[in-house]
C-alpha cells in the first residue's frame, strides 16, 4: 500500500436500522370504520409521536471505522458535523453517506446507527494504480478519481489518452501489465493519442509503437517473438515498431541514423 502506516478504527457491531412502532393492521382498520373513539385514537397517536420523540434524541457519539492513508478521520468528522444535530432517528444517512463520499480518495461509504446515540461511519479509499496525464489518479477499476494529486507517485505508470478513454486505457493496461512483468520489463508510460495509435515506453526509454489497428496480435507479437529476441539487447534498443502486417523493426541507441533490423513486410502502417 501506498502512504504511510495504515490507521484502522473498528466497530464492534452493525445493527439494522431502527424502526418506530407502528398501529396493527386491526387498528387501522378500525380507525377507517370508525369503530375506535376519537379519544383512543388521539391518545394512541400521542403515545406514537411520544414514542418518536423519546427515541429521536441527539446523536452523541461519531465512529469513524476505514484503513486510512490519505483520508483522515477529522476529514470525515468535518463532512458529517453539521448533521450530528438532528435527532437518531431524523438523520438522512443518504445525504451524510453523499457527504463523505465526495472527499477526495473516498471511494465507498456505509452509514449507519447504534443504538441508543451512536452514528457509525466506515470509509473505504480508493487504490491508486496509475497515474493518469499530469496530475490525475486512476484506481484499480480504471476509474479517474482525482484530477489533481497532491503527490506524483512516480512509482506508479502513466497512463494517457483524450478525454473519456480513462476505462480503455485502463483496461489495456491490466491486460499486459502481467506480460511485461513475465518478460521482465516494467511500463513507464501507456499512452493512446487523439488519432487512436497506441504506444508503450518501458523503464529503460524504449519505445514500443502499436499503432491503430490489431493492436491485440502485436501485443502478442511483442511478447511471443520480440522480447525473447531481443532481451540481451533491449538496453540498445531505442524503439520497436510493430505497425507492420507480418513483423517489426527496430531502431538501435547506437546512432540516430540506425537503420532498421527488421522481421518484416513492407509497411501496411496505421
Amino acid at each position: 500500500m501506498i502512504g504511510r502506516k495504515a490507521n484502522r478504527r473498528r466497530v464492534e457491531s452493525r445493527l439494522a436500522r431502527l424502526k418506530l412502532p407502528s398501529l396493527g393492521a386491526s387498528w387501522r382498520r378500525r380507525l377507517r370504520l370508525g369503530l375506535v373513539p376519537p379519544l383512543v385514537a388521539l391518545a394512541a397517536f400521542g403515545a406514537l409521536r411520544g414514542a418518536q420523540a423519546l427515541l429521536d434524541q441527539p446523536v452523541q457519539k461519531l465512529v469513524v471505522e476505514g484503513t486510512f492513508q490519505r483520508v483522515t478521520p477529522i476529514q470525515v468528522e468535518a463532512a458529517v458535523a453539521p448533521d450530528l444535530g438532528h435527532g437518531f432517528l431524523s438523520l438522512d444517512l443518504s445525504d451524510l453517506r453523499s457527504r463523505v463520499k465526495t472527499l477526495d480518495w473516498v471511494d465507498r461509504v456505509n452509514v449507519g446507527r447504534a443504538w441508543p446515540d451512536t452514528l457509525i461511519v466506515r470509509v473505504t479509499e480508493h487504490q491508486a494504480a496509475a497515474r493518469w496525464g499530469e496530475e490525475g489518479l486512476l484506481n484499480v477499476r480504471g476509474e479517474l478519481f482525482t484530477q489533481h494529486a497532491q503527490h506524483s507517485f512516480p512509482e506508479l505508470p502513466s497512463l494517457a489518452g483524450p478525454v473519456g478513454s480513462e476505462q480503455d486505457v485502463a483496461r489495456r493496461y491490466l491486460a499486459v501489465r502481467g506480460r511485461l512483468a513475465e518478460a521482465d520489463l516494467k511500463l513507464e508510460r501507456l499512452r493512446m493519442d487523439e488519432r487512436g495509435a497506441w504506444s508503450l515506453e518501458l523503464e529503460g526509454g524504449q519505445e514500443i509503437r502499436l499503432g491503430r489497428r490489431d493492436v491485440d496480435e502485436r501485443l502478442l507479437r511483442f511478447f511471443d517473438v520480440v522480447a525473447p529476441a531481443l532481451a540481451a539487447e533491449m538496453p540498445r534498443v531505442k524503439y520497436v515498431d510493430l505497425r507492420y502486417t507480418n513483423g517489426f523493426a527496430v531502431g538501435w541507441r547506437a546512432s540516430a541514423d540506425a537503420a532498421l533490423a527488421a522481421a518484416a513486410a513492407m509497411p501496411d502502417r496505421g
